[in-house]
């Protein structure tokens, strides 16, 4: 796996955890009863804490692709035998 591949994979992960992660711990302006600011959707959240969560994107990304990069550098699971079972 090449430099240019590994760092689109791994983008693609963070993207993906990133947008799993963003709604975790949320508050709304409409769930703690606190009235929006004028033009501020009710079901925005009152504090994003983006940083935290970037941060914890970054980390479980690192995970993830690791695991992959693991998996393709040692031929652990392999196409041929991905194939072979189905």
């Amino acid at each position: 796996m090449g430099p240019v591949t590994a760092l689109s994979i791994y983008l693609v992960v963070w993207w993906t955890v990133f947008l799993g992660v963003l709604p975790i711990g949320n508050i709304t302006f409409h769930e703690a009863g606190v009235a929006p600011p004028p033009g501020c959707d009710p079901g925005a959240p009152m504090q994003a804490n983006m940083k935290k969560k970037v941060i914890i994107t970054t980390g479980v990304s690192a995970v993830v692709f690791a695991i992959f990069w693991l998996i393709v550098t040692f031929h652990l699971i392999t196409l041929p035998g991905v194939a072979r079972n189905y």
